[in-house]
């Protein structure tokens, strides 16, 4: 069984900084306890040695860092997660953004795709798909690398239909993919409108002003000025009357933009600017 290695505040923060400087990611205002509970899972996987040692793999080896960010970073997503927040999506946003003649979209914090792909299927099955730009984004590249081929394990297929029929779709959901051997391929049709950009909530700013913007289970792991931080981002983002979801466990009550909202839905919290 590898050993954990002890990593004090000064040398986590230390780290931190360095990898600031190294390959210009803030890790600084993420929740400390969890973003420290990876780190250290992190270390005793590499079977780092030190504090030392981990910041010595990690300021000179850039494989290494890929790896601790693809760690570290996290990844957990499915299709159609949370089934009654698409429904409401479909009841609640989609009848007002049909009355746009293009509708553009942000999936901020994207991960390897799923949820773009839920929401393609459903903007597809609402006839909007086609009038619709999205862009998805993460801070991750080799997510982005993964969410362009739109390729799943097919033994998680059958969890994703029952999520897929429990969120109101109708249709045969083995016509949005294609099945090759142990994998699923989502369909290409579906993926077209997708553009895929390497951007990151803590450093980078506005790009474009969207009728919806959708960053969910992303906020859980910053601390409180970050939030703030990249709520503000998104209001700034948001076209007049634009919408915002989050996840379930994600609000903007105690934010510095909470005035700025109104609430669309509350269980599902679904958001509109006010202006």
């Amino acid at each position: 069984m590898k050993q954990e290695i002890d990593i004090s505040n000064d040398s986590f923060d230390d780290i931190l900084s360095m990898l600031k400087d190294r390959y210009g990611y803030d890790f600084k205002n993420y929740s400390k306890g969890s973003f420290l509970r990876r780190t250290h899972r992190f270390a005793r996987e590499i079977g780092a040695t030190s504090s030392f040692d981990l910041k010595h793999q990690l300021l000179n080896n850039e494989l290494v860092f890929k790896h601790f960010l693809q760690e570290v970073t996290v990844n957990v997503t499915e299709l159609f997660r949370d089934p009654v927040y698409y429904k409401d999506l479909k009841g609640k946003v989609f009848p007002i953004l049909a009355s746009y003649p293009t509708i553009k979209i942000w999936h901020a914090g994207c991960s390897t795709g799923e949820e773009i792909f839920s929401m393609c299927i459903l903007l597809h099955e609402a006839g909007l798909l086609s009038r619709t730009k999205i862009y998805a984004t993460d801070i991750n590249p080799s997510n982005l690398e993964k969410a362009k081929k739109g390729i799943m394990k097919m033994n998680l297929m059958k969890d994703y239909t029952n999520n897929y029929h429990q969120s109101g779709g109708a249709t045969d959901f083995s016509s949005y993919y294609t099945a090759m051997y142990d994998h699923a391929i989502i369909s290409e049709s579906l993926r077209s409108n997708i553009v895929f950009l390497h951007h990151n909530l803590v450093t980078d700013a506005a790009f474009n002003e969207f009728q919806l913007i959708s960053c969910r289970n992303v906020m859980i792991y910053f601390n409180k000025d970050l939030q703030n931080i990249v709520l503000q981002l998104f209001y700034d983002s948001l076209s007049s009357l634009g919408f915002l979801a989050l996840g379930l466990k994600e609000t903007i009550q105690f934010s510095t933009v909470h005035e700025k909202f109104s609430i669309v839905s509350k269980n599902n919290k679904i958001y509109r600017r006010i202006d």
